[in-house]
C-alpha cells in the first residue's frame, strides 16, 4: 500500500475552497480517494466582478491571505502535489491577471483560469460514473456563485455539456438576462428530447446543505415535490430567519434560494422527477485529473 496526499484550490464566485485528499494506492486493488480536510472561505469575488468588472483591493489581499493560510495547511499535512484553479468570477474579472500575478509573486501559489468547457470536463472526471447507470439517463447540474455546467450523460456516456452564466451572487445581484434564462432551457429542452426518464445530478454546497437537512440516507435521491416544497419554505423566510431558524450560515443563507430555482428549472425543463447528490464537484475532480496527470 503507498499512501500520498494531494489538495485542490476551487476559487469560485462565491467561496474559496481547499481539498486535501489522501490517495491510498493497492497493489490489486482500485486506488481510492479519501478527503482528509475541507476548508472553505466566504470570498465572494463575483460580488465586485458582476457588478463592477474587477476584483477589489479589499478581496484581492483577502485572496492573498487565504492562499498564504492554505499554503501552510498544505505543508503541516504533507501535501506532494497541489492545483489551483479559478473559474467564473476571476475569469471575467477586468484586473484577474493582476491579481493572479500578486498572489504568486506573495505566495508562490500559481492560480490557473479555467473556462467552463474545461470545468465540466474536470467535473466529469471525477467518481461520477460510479453514480450513472449505463441503462439511464441523466443531467448533471453543477451550480457556482458565477455560473452553471450542465452535462449530459446516456448509456454511461457523456452527451454534451455547456457553462451558462447563471450562477447564485449574478441572481442575487439581478445581473442575469432573460435570454440567460432562455437559451438554458432551449439547450435542455433539445438535449433531453430523445432521452428517457431523466435524473438529475446536482452538485454545490447549497444542494449538499439541502440534502443533509432532508435526512434522506446517501444515495438515496430528493424528489421534485420535495425541493419544491422546500423552496418555498425557504423563500418564505427572510434572511435573518435563515440564519437563525435553520442554522445556515451567513453566505449560505441568501444564495441557497437561488440556488435552488436553478435546480428546480433543470429538473422541469428535462422531466426530471429525481435529483441525486453525491457530494462530488470541481475540487474533487481537480485532484483526480491531477493523479491521472490529466492537468
Amino acid at each position: 500500500m503507498k499512501l500520498t496526499k494531494y489538495a485542490a484550490i476551487d476559487i469560485g464566485s462565491n467561496g474559496v475552497r481547499l481539498l486535501i485528499d489522501n490517495i491510498v494506492e493497492f497493489k490489486k486493488k482500485e486506488t481510492q480517494f479519501k478527503k482528509s480536510s475541507l476548508v472553505r472561505v466566504p470570498i465572494r469575488l463575483g460580488e465586485d466582478v458582476f457588478t463592477t468588472g474587477s476584483i477589489s483591493e479589499n478581496n484581492k489581499h483577502r485572496m492573498c491571505d487565504a492562499m498564504q493560510a492554505f499554503q501552510l495547511l498544505m505543508r503541516v499535512n504533507g501535501v506532494e502535489k497541489f492545483k489551483a484553479c479559478a473559474t467564473s468570477a476571476m475569469r471575467e474579472a477586468e484586473n484577474g491577471k493582476e491579481v493572479i500575478a500578486y498572489i504568486f509573486n506573495k505566495t508562490g501559489i500559481q492560480i490557473d483560469i479555467i473556462d467552463g468547457k474545461t470545468e465540466a470536463k474536470i467535473i466529469s472526471s471525477t467518481d461520477l460514473k460510479q453514480f450513472i447507470k449505463t441503462d439511464k439517463s441523466y443531467l448533471y447540474v453543477d451550480v457556482g456563485g458565477g455560473s452553471t455546467e450542465f452535462t449530459f450523460f446516456s448509456e454511461g456516456n457523456l452527451i454534451d455539456s455547456r457553462s451558462f452564466k447563471l450562477g447564485t451572487v449574478r441572481l442575487l445581484n439581478n445581473e442575469v438576462k432573460i435570454d440567460v434564462w432562455d437559451d438554458a432551457k432551449s439547450w435542455i429542452k433539445k438535449n433531453s428530447e430523445h432521452l428517457n426518464q431523466i435524473s438529475l445530478i446536482g452538485s454545490g454546497g447549497n444542494i449538499n446543505k439541502i440534502f443533509r437537512m432532508s435526512g434522506k440516507r446517501d444515495g438515496k435521491p430528493l424528489s421534485y415535490v420535495y425541493l419544491k416544497s422546500y423552496y418555498n419554505f425557504l423563500d418564505q423566510m427572510n434572511y435573518e430567519e435563515r440564519i437563525s431558524e435553520l442554522d445556515l450560515n451567513p453566505d449560505r443563507a441568501d444564495v441557497i434560494i437561488p440556488a435552488t430555482k436553478i435546480y428546480l428549472k433543470a429538473m422541469k425543463w428535462c422531466h426530471a422527477k429525481k435529483i441525486y447528490v453525491p457530494k462530488i464537484g470541481l475540487s474533487d475532480g481537480i485532484i483526480k485529473s491531477l493523479y491521472m496527470g490529466k492537468i
